[in-house]
Formats: C-alpha cells, sequence, structure tokens
C-alpha cells in the first residue's frame, strides 16, 4: 500500500495549478456532501440484543466509515480530522434525506452535478490535465483528503509533508502554456 505522501504526491502531481485547486475546494466538498445525501436512504434498523437500543445504518454511514478506516491507515491525524469532516457531511446528509423525496432527490443530485462542473471546469480550463482517477480510480479517494491537506498546509500544517510533494511535482502555480490534455 502507499503512503499518505506517496498518494497526496500522485494526486498532486495533476493539480498543481492554482486556479484548478480553488475549483477543487468547491466542487469536492460539494461531492463528498452529494454522496452523504444521496446514500443516507435507504435506512437499515438493527438491534444487536433484545434490550439493546436499535440502531440505524445507511449506504453513506458504509461508504464515510470505510474511507475514514482508509484515511486512518494512511495517516492517523490527518484520518481523524476527516472523520469530523465525515461525520459532519453523513449528518447533513441524514437531516436532507429525512426530508420530502424531492428536496432530498434535488439537493443531492444538484450537489452532485454542480461539484462535477467546478471540477472538470477545473481540469480542462485551468490544469489541461485529465482529472486523477481517470488513471487510478483511487484519486476518487484521495480528492477529500488533498483538500483538507491542502487547506491545512494554507495554515502552516506539517511543512515536510508539503514540501515532499512538492519536492517530486513541483509548487503549484498559475498555468501559462496549455498542456496537452
Amino acid at each position: 500500500m502507499r503512503t499518505l505522501t506517496q498518494q497526496l504526491t500522485q494526486y498532486a502531481a495533476y493539480h498543481r495549478d492554482r486556479r484548478n485547486i480553488a475549483t477543487h475546494f468547491i466542487g469536492i466538498p460539494m461531492i463528498v456532501l452529494a454522496l452523504a445525501v444521496l446514500l443516507s436512504r435507504p435506512v437499515f434498523s438493527f438491534s444487536a440484543l433484545p434490550f439493546a437500543l436499535p440502531f440505524t445504518l445507511s449506504p453513506a454511514w458504509v461508504l464515510f466509515v470505510a474511507a475514514t478506516v482508509y484515511y486512518l491507515v494512511l495517516d492517523v491525524p490527518l484520518g481523524v480530522m476527516m472523520a469530523m469532516v465525515s461525520v459532519l457531511c453523513v449528518a447533513c446528509g441524514q437531516w436532507l434525506a429525512a426530508q420530502a423525496t424531492l428536496p432530498w432527490l434535488a439537493s443531492g443530485i444538484g450537489l452532485f452535478v454542480v461539484g462535477w462542473v467546478f471540477q472538470f471546469i477545473g481540469h480542462v480550463a485551468y490544469e489541461h490535465r485529465k482529472p486523477a482517477f481517470v488513471d487510478d480510480v483511487i484519486g476518487l479517494l484521495i480528492g477529500p483528503l488533498f483538500v483538507l491537506a491542502e487547506a491545512l498546509f494554507g495554515f502552516g500544517w506539517r511543512p515536510t509533508l508539503r514540501e515532499a510533494i512538492e519536492a517530486e511535482v513541483g509548487p503549484t502555480r498559475i498555468n501559462a502554456d496549455r498542456a496537452a490534455y
């Protein structure tokens, strides 16, 4: 399994233009929230023991817990922060899923579509390079981690990690030349 530095470096190689990264700061959270919304239905109720309170489980919880376990394996502090983000997303998703069908679907599908529009605008208009997940599907899982790490780098978090990534792929830039898509 690749390390956190290797995963973020591979993803960062597809994201060096700051304008593209900015579109990802909008698009990726929208997509993640959309998944939480859309996967919060259906809900399955379970009761482990006859005297225990039943608990509910949705596909959203399964997806977000699995992703969080992967993030924790990569890096505990970053995984804990992603867990907090995940809990907020699933809580919001559950609230929207409890609404009538039209608002639930409109919000989930709307967030998903608009989020992907931002993603592709960033890659077509600024990066001039295909998205990372086209070459490695794990990029779909690393994208949210990349956005969180980039935000934290802006606050001076883990400068050695940022330096290791930039040593491999270079610093972010405004892309003046049109690289091959």
